[in-house]
């Protein structure tokens, strides 16, 4: 199937999602953070899924994909790269639906990662110093190995599955103005997108992703055409690639009502700032929502705003070295 034939999920598809995906994630917290209130000037919410099984949001989408895979598609086994949380994803998948799978990743990928997805009895495979290079060894494997490959960004039941949690915020919390939303290959920010569109259109959201990985808010600013490649030098492993992909950056340019960068310092410093006033550890990805707002806190005074804290899995050196710097 071409790009421009795959269908855009509906929020239709994001209900049938959830009740496909219920019995295997948690239904993750909503909380108003005063502290968080008190430095932004505004009512400010984080949806934890920073909490979620395996530490990110992500599980959502893999299993929502899985599970509607043919058998035999899952006899064939699934492959896929990635930088750690989509391939926690589809390794619990196949776990769950008794399927093969091989995740190919950048080498000296995040550890913590890599030994959760080997526990959930996936290969683990290191290939290649980026993302993009550990994604065009996977692909070639698919096609010698006859397995089922699985896009980290072009899969609208990636997309439906991951846009459960938006539909969680819509039903918690009202009168929402903002929605602040990391982006990597956009899959969260889309299903955000779509939810958000149906429920409740005159929420904005924003996306944030690394200053130093802007591949896919170049391609987003150009509003038409063929998306573009970029430097990819940031620590964000979850936003960690130098190319952005027609299919998500098609619904972003849709969708989308504003698109952020962040210094990698912005970044840290957001890691710290929810240890310390959500109590719960942020992995450098999943803290661009706070460095984004903190980078339009004119824009959003007063305003209600939730943030994503999109995962955990921050490693403990990374950790020592947010803290001492």
């Amino acid at each position: 199937m071409s790009l421009s034939s795959l269908p855009e999920p509906t929020i239709s598809d994001v209900y049938d999602a959830r009740r496909t995906i219920a019995a295997h994630v948690h239904r993750t917290p909503l909380r108003r953070v005063p502290g968080l209130c008190e430095s932004l000037d505004a009512d400010v919410w984080v949806k934890h899924e920073n909490l979620q099984m395996l530490g990110a949001f992500k599980i959502r989408g893999g299993i929502n994909l899985v599970s509607r895979t043919s058998e035999e598609e899952r006899a064939r086994g699934f492959v896929t790269a990635s930088t750690g949380n989509h391939g926690q994803s589809i390794a619990f998948a196949s776990q769950q639906f008794g399927a093969k799978c091989t995740i190919v990743v950048p080498e000296g990928a995040n550890p913590v990662k890599m030994a959760s997805m080997r526990s959930l009895g996936a290969i683990v495979v290191e290939h290649g110093p980026t993302f993009d290079q550990a994604k065009a060894f996977s692909e070639n494997l698919a096609r010698e190995e006859g397995m089922r490959y699985v896009h980290p960004a072009n899969e609208p039941m990636l997309v439906a599955g991951v846009g459960t949690y938006t539909l969680e915020i819509h039903e918690d919390l009202s009168d929402i103005d903002y929605i602040v939303v990391p982006v990597g290959a956009g899959s969260g920010a889309c299903g955000a997108s779509v939810v958000t569109n149906a429920l409740s259109p005159n929420t904005r959201i924003v996306g944030v992703q690394a200053e130093a990985a802007p591949s896919v808010y170049l391609s987003w600013k150009k509003m038409q055409g063929s998306t573009v490649d970029a430097k990819m030098e940031t620590l964000a492993e979850g936003l960690a690639t130098g190319s952005a992909y027609d299919y998500p950056v098609g619904m972003l340019r849709k969708y989308l009502h504003d698109f952020l960068l962040v210094t990698e310092e912005a970044i840290q410093q957001a890691i710290v700032t929810l240890i310390a006033t959500t109590r719960t550890l942020v992995e450098h990805a999943g803290a661009t929502s706070l460095a984004g707002a903190e980078s339009i806190r004119d824009q959003i005074k007063g305003k209600r705003v939730v943030l994503i804290a999109s995962g955990a899995n921050i490693t403990v050196n990374q950790l020592k070295s947010v803290i001492a710097d």
